[in-house]
C-alpha cells in the first residue's frame, strides 16, 4: 500500500548555541521536512503543510518570543497537525512543563491538533551560568539526537 507523501515543515528558534537547530535538522531528515528558522517561516508554507513542528530553546520558562508571535499571528488552522520540541538547561520539570503547556495552549487556540512533544537538554550559558562555564556542555549529544530521530519516526 502506498502512502501519500506528507508535506512537513519544521520551524525553530535557536538563538544562542544552535541546540534546537540541531534537533530540528535531525527530525527534519527523518520526516523529509523543510526546516526553517522562525524568521524565515511564511504563513502560506504553514497553511500548505500537513504536519508542522515548532521548536525552541526555553528562555526564562517560555518558548522564544519570535516563535510565539508567529503562532499568534496565524489564522485558525482547521485541525492541522503539529508537534512541539524544546531544548533547555533543565530536564522537563515544573518550569519546562509550563513552557510546553503555554505553547500547546497557543497552538490549540489556533485549532492545531498537537500530536507529540519532545524535549532534551541543551548546552546553556544563559545569565549567571556563563560565569561557571555553562551547564550540559556537549548537549544535545548523539543519544539526544537519536532520541529526536526516534520521536520523529513515531509521528507516522
Amino acid at each position: 500500500m502506498k502512502h501519500e507523501k506528507r508535506k512537513v515543515l519544521i520551524i525553530y528558534a535557536s538563538i544562542h548555541k544552535g541546540n534546537t537547530k540541531r534537533i530540528a535538522e535531525r527530525m527534519g531528515s527523518v520526516l523529509g521536512a523543510r526546516v526553517v528558522s522562525f524568521q524565515d517561516a511564511k504563513k502560506e508554507d504553514i497553511e500548505n503543510a500537513d504536519l508542522i513542528g515548532f521548536g525552541s530553546g526555553v528562555y526564562l520558562s517560555k518558548f522564544h518570543k519570535g516563535l510565539i508571535n508567529l503562532v499568534e499571528a496565524l489564522p485558525e488552522m482547521g485541525k492541522k497537525k503539529a508537534f512541539l520540541f524544546s531544548t533547555s538547561g533543565m530536564r522537563r520539570n515544573i518550569i519546562l512543563n509550563r513552557s510546553h503547556e503555554h505553547f500547546k495552549k497557543l497552538l490549540r487556540e489556533k485549532n492545531f491538533e498537537v500530536v507529540g512533544e519532545f524535549d532534551c537538554l541543551g548546552y546553556d550559558t544563559y545569565g549567571p551560568l556563563k560565569y561557571i562555564g555553562g551547564i550540559n556542555k556537549g548537549r544535545p549529544n548523539e543519544k539526544d539526537l537519536n532520541d529526536a530521530r526516534k520521536f520523529a519516526e513515531s509521528l507516522f
